[in-house]
């Protein structure tokens, strides 16, 4: 089997070369004369599996690695990859008679103009982009403390983004905003603009005229939601790739109950 070439990058004294199935490390003395075909390794002529410049093979075929050591002690050791980070978000949750309630609305306008589902919340920590190690640590640590507290619907809103299309309005109690600023801090998360406490009915890039079709249908379809008190009892940690807008990676990583005053 027969293998094209493609130039990736370069180390001191390293190159960095990859097939279609397969991505080689080699020493810089191979460019202008990589081999065409796996048998030919090793080199005869190179010692590249002397006890210096030894190859370790991956056997897995979907990628396989060759990794040259080089007796240049200026040659730079290949540093492990910095830890995945993924972006997470804060939510609080309301209680299971009011999600369902909220889902009815959220269905039914899902059904008219269309939109991912999602679990009803209150975003408390925006996106945040941590390692889930991180992420975790910051959410336990800022759950310590926290008490439940009440939520008040004020009214059905629209907004001027996918993610702020059509929500109900929270009140901004004291417990409101002091809970979603104490969350911040331990995340290190700062908004760019005033925190706005809300629960999304829709999520859609739709035009202002269908979003107060929306908005009217949310009304009329429950005019007892304006108004609507309800306990907030738990906090969770949610993985949330803002840039995915269909939601179907997004995942409740952690849930943490809280207790009554």
């Amino acid at each position: 089997m027969h293998w094209r070439w493609d130039r990736i990058k370069f180390s001191a004294h390293m190159t960095l070369y990859s097939t279609t199935n397969s991505t080689f490390i080699l020493p810089k003395r191979h460019v202008g004369r990589l081999p065409s075909s796996l048998s030919q390794f090793p080199c005869n002529d190179c010692n590249c599996i002397s006890p210096l410049n030894t190859i370790f093979i991956k056997t897995n075929f979907n990628l396989l690695l060759f990794s040259a050591s080089m007796a240049n002690p200026e040659s730079s050791p290949i540093q492990p990859s910095e830890e995945e980070k993924n972006v997470y978000s804060v939510w609080a949750l309301p209680p299971e008679d009011v999600t369902a309630r909220i889902k009815n609305l959220m269905n039914s306008l899902i059904s008219e103009f269309g939109g991912p589902q999602f679990e009803p919340h209150i975003t408390v920590v925006g996106a945040i982009r941590l390692t889930p190690d991180d992420a975790l640590n910051k959410f336990r640590f800022a759950c310590q403390g926290l008490k439940a507290y009440q939520a008040t619907v004020d009214h059905v809103s629209t907004g001027t983004f996918f993610y702020q299309c059509v929500f109900l309005l929270i009140h901004p109690t004291t417990e409101v905003v002091e809970t979603s600023s104490h969350c911040c801090a331990h995340f290190g998360y700062k908004n760019s603009t005033p925190y706005m406490p809300h629960m999304s009915l829709l999520y859609a890039n739709i035009s202002d005229e269908k979003k107060k079709q929306a908005k009217d249908i949310a009304d009329k379809l429950d005019e007892a939601v304006n108004g609507l008190k309800f306990p907030i009892t738990r906090l969770a940690l949610y993985k949330t790739d803002t840039e995915d807008q269909t939601l179907k990676s997004w995942e409740k990583i952690a849930e943490h109950d809280l207790p009554s005053s």
